[in-house]
């Protein structure tokens, strides 16, 4: 069982490790992952040996809070302002307690007799201890974590502020008791001595201005999650549905399956369905990329966080709550945002012993300053500053907000990343092996030739047999032949990787590839014909009647428009591209050339995909990838290091793939590769900042530079700046990853596609009587049936249709369609 857990009082990666360890020691926890940023945990673990109040248990004794989520929303705003007024209010009470402490060295600056420490020491004393009480009870909050961590034996960031806090406030304490004994006394040399050195304001600056970066730091935290929070946005609270033939208005997490959705220009839809009735134009920019609107009639499916353009319809709901379509491309963000890289194992453990080594390193320099300077309040001033200093809390950070922001900035491009090590790994590609139907090609086979060489109706004999396939090649063979008679077929049998076998009456028919000639010793007659088709890209086809030769069908599925862009861009980053395909070896080679690839690996059966990327995996350097639909090919992307699915939205529920590119776009390949990379090095960069500016400022804390020649020194007040300047300097670096841009197709490249369309010829049919989406659609199905016509769009506007088509095409069958569709041709 696999749950989260709201996780409150952690402040730095030290308080991280130790609800970590606190959940991992538990019977049964397979898996704990705690997310700093996000103040929550993912814990894996057999039920049947742990329990939720188990967890939560251990949590709490570590010293932490922890809960199960509360759906309902959280008042940000409201916990900013209170943060907001907190420091103002101290930031007044800290600048009263400077000028009282420092005022009589300001020129100018007048100074009262009642606070003068010259004449009245003990009120000097007195008032700053009863000024700095108010910021004392303002962040109490340290107080209480940072000693009950440090009883509990998991010193954290809170209790380095608490101890160096309580420490300045303990010895201006006594400091005040030995004023008050000296002027009781008459002992004018003690008392001078202390009230110069009261630190009072060291320890309401180091409560202050901690909390001022911590501020900064919660205010640029929340750009980190921009993203999820605008994925969030696009599902609406409510929905208008149909209940007793009556519309209600209901609050969507209310919708339940087969309920019926009431859908309106500008409606945004709450759950996925099928239409019922009506028809509607929706934009699906926010779940596909594409712009362009898509017209939806009866029996079409709809996406939740889609918008409607125009239209009426009744939608039935068929996914709805945490399985629609907007819902799991939130989850997937917020499982990777959550997930770590491999990369922050090395800080986890440093987190883990790193507030225990600064104390010892506090201790070690009060007593080494002590003995060389004999001077205890340097020496006490120089614990207090290393211990002020050091902050835990950029360790904790410097991982997971980059691995936040570059999985929301991967999501709002079209980029699922399924966890922090996928995102870590894409960038380590060296080989991307690509399946060619429906991810090189558009997935939309054509039939090109029919030949037939015998007296039989072979049209009716393919479709009465493919109609009973589901091969990819089937749906085009059937659509070609569908107004053909469906004959009865017996004995069905499918050979992988050859084609289909049955018998209609008393003779055995076979369609498929030549390979099944060569397997059973037919004379192949159509070698050359075959070869010289699968040069130009096509799919052949046999049709044999009783192991003779009765007829030949050609296929072909065009490469995308942006397949050899995407290529050449993978190409440049240095990254080998192989084909990886079932077809046979000349087509193949065609339509690789076409795209520039570089290698071929044909004529493999899907059961044997995987054995070539594992073969992969060993002989080349760097990692292998696998693209594909995440079906088809679902052997070979479970094989590869890193899969990544070229998705139109339809199946993200049940997408196993580690990367899904939501836009349908190959060139988001090398933009993920791209966006990995720079997550990467910012990683990279934040730890070193962490590891390297802790390092250096622990070391001049110390007071190491201060006996040399011209030497200096941080005094707490400088030492509680910096601290916050490492924590809000890691974030801001990790927010730099928004500047990341996706490539899209530039002019040279658009030049290259459009030579590539250019190839193909284009026809323009004037047609009356179309009035709305239907009679589009309708004119241009119609169009399509006709063999080499690879596209069609009609006009409302210009009351026409443009019709893309390569070698010739039958122009009379075209207006012949067009108008037993009903419409007019001029």
């Amino acid at each position: 069982m696999k749950k989260r857990f709201d996780v409150k009082g952690m402040t730095c990666a030290a308080c991280q490790s130790a609800v970590e360890k606190a959940a991992s020691k538990l019977d049964g926890v397979s898996s704990c992952q705690v997310n700093l940023l996000n103040n929550n945990m993912d814990i894996e673990y057999d039920d049947k040996l742990c329990s939720d109040e188990m967890i939560i248990d251990a949590i709490n004794k570590a010293g932490y809070s922890a809960s199960l989520p509360n759906t309902e929303s959280k008042i940000v705003n409201n916990d900013k302002n209170h943060d907001l007024r907190d420091l103002i209010i101290s930031f007044i009470f800290l600048l009263l307690t400077m000028y009282v402490s420092m005022g009589h060295m300001m020129l100018g600056w007048p100074v009262f007799s009642f606070i003068d420490m010259h004449i009245n020491p003990l009120g000097f004393a007195l008032i700053q201890f009863l000024l700095i009480l108010p910021i004392v009870f303002i962040y109490r909050r340290y107080f209480v974590s940072g000693i009950t961590k440090l009883i509990k034996g998991h010193p954290n960031m809170d209790t380095l502020i608490a101890v160096g806090s309580i420490a300045s406030l303990l010895y201006g304490i006594i400091a005040l008791f030995i004023i008050s004994y000296g002027m009781a006394t008459n002992n004018p040399e003690l008392v001078e001595k202390y009230h110069m050195n009261l630190y009072y304001e060291s320890a309401g600056m180091i409560l202050t201005l901690v909390s001022l970066g911590k501020y900064f730091e919660g205010l640029s935290k929340k750009k980190t999650t921009k993203a999820i929070e605008d994925l969030v946005n696009l599902s609406p609270k409510t929905a208008n549905v149909l209940i007793d033939d009556k519309e209600v208005n209901i609050n969507s997490k209310d919708i339940k399956v087969n309920d019926i959705v009431i859908l309106r220009k500008g409606d945004i839809l709450a759950v996925d369905g099928r239409i019922i009735e009506g028809s509607l134009s929706i934009n699906e920019a926010n779940i596909t990329g594409e712009s362009i609107p898509k017209y939806k009639t009866i029996d079409d499916f709809c996406y939740s966080g889609t918008v409607v353009d125009t239209g009426y319809a009744k939608m039935m709901a068929t996914k709805v709550g945490d399985d629609t379509s907007i819902n799991t491309i939130i989850k997937l963000v917020e499982e990777a945002s959550n997930s770590k890289a491999p990369i922050s194992k090395l800080a986890d453990r440093i987190s883990s012993i790193f507030v225990p080594v600064i104390f010892l390193i506090s201790i070690v320099t009060f007593i080494v300053n002590f003995i060389v300077s004999k001077n205890f309040e340097l020496a006490f001033r120089f614990a207090i500053t290393v211990l002020v200093i050091a902050c835990p809390c950029a360790l904790g950070l410097a991982t997971p907000v980059a691995i936040m922001v570059g999985t929301g900035k991967g999501a709002s491009n079209g980029l699922l990343i399924r966890n922090a090590e996928i995102l870590e790994n894409t960038g380590k590609i060296k080989t991307i092996v690509f399946d060619k139907t429906g991810t090189i090609t558009n997935g939309d086979p054509r039939v090109v030739d029919f030949i037939n060489y015998s007296n039989l109706d072979l049209k009716s004999i393919l479709y009465s047999i493919e109609s009973k396939s589901s091969h990819p090649l089937a749906k085009a063979i059937i659509e070609y032949t569908k107004d053909s008679k469906l004959l009865d077929v017996n004995d069905l049998e499918i050979i992988d990787g050859r084609g289909i076998k049955c018998k209609i009456d008393s003779n055995t028919y076979y369609i498929g590839n030549d390979k099944y000639l060569l397997d059973n010793n037919i004379d192949n007659k159509l070698t050359k014909e075959i070869d010289d088709y699968s040069k130009n890209g096509k799919t052949v086809l046999l049709i044999l009647e009783n192991n003779n030769i009765a007829g030949l069908i050609t296929l072909m599925d065009i490469p995308k428009k942006d397949s050899s862009v995407a290529i050449d861009e993978l190409n440049k980053l240095g990254i080998d591209t192989i084909m990886l395909t079932g077809d046979n070896k000349l087509c193949s080679e065609s339509i690789a050339k076409e795209v520039n690839i570089k290698e071929v690996i044909s004529e493999v059966l899907p059961t044997e995909k995987g054995e070539v990327i594992k073969r992969l995996k060993n002989e080349r350097d760097g990692l292998v990838a696998m693209v594909g639909d995440g079906v088809n090919d679902a052997i070979a992307l479970a094989e590869a290091d890193v899969s990544i699915s070229v998705s139109n939205g339809s199946d993200i529920a049940i997408e196993s793939s580690d990367i899904i590119l939501l836009h349908n776009n190959l060139l988001d390949i090398s933009n993920v590769i791209r966006l990995s990379k720079r997550v990467l090095t910012t990683i990279k960069i934040c730890l070193f900042w962490a590891f390297f500016y802790n390092l250096i400022c622990v070391v001049i804390a110390t007071g190491a530079f201060y006996y040399a020649k011209n030497g200096f020194s941080i005094n707490p007040m400088i030492a509680s700046i910096a601290m916050s300047i490492s924590s809000v300097s890691v974030v801001l670096t990790a927010l730099t990853i928004n500047f990341f841009k996706v490539k899209n197709v530039n002019r040279e490249e658009k030049v290259e596609i459009e030579e590539v369309e250019n190839k193909m010829k284009e026809l323009t049919i004037n047609v009356e009587g179309m009035m709305c989406m239907h009679c589009v659609k309708h004119v241009e199905d119609a169009c399509k049936k006709v063999n080499n016509v690879c596209d069609a769009k009609a006009s409302l506007d210009n009351k026409n249709v443009v019709v893309s088509y390569n070698d010739d095409v039958n122009k009379d069958e075209i207006i012949k369609n067009i108008i037993d569709a009903g419409y007019e041709v001029k």
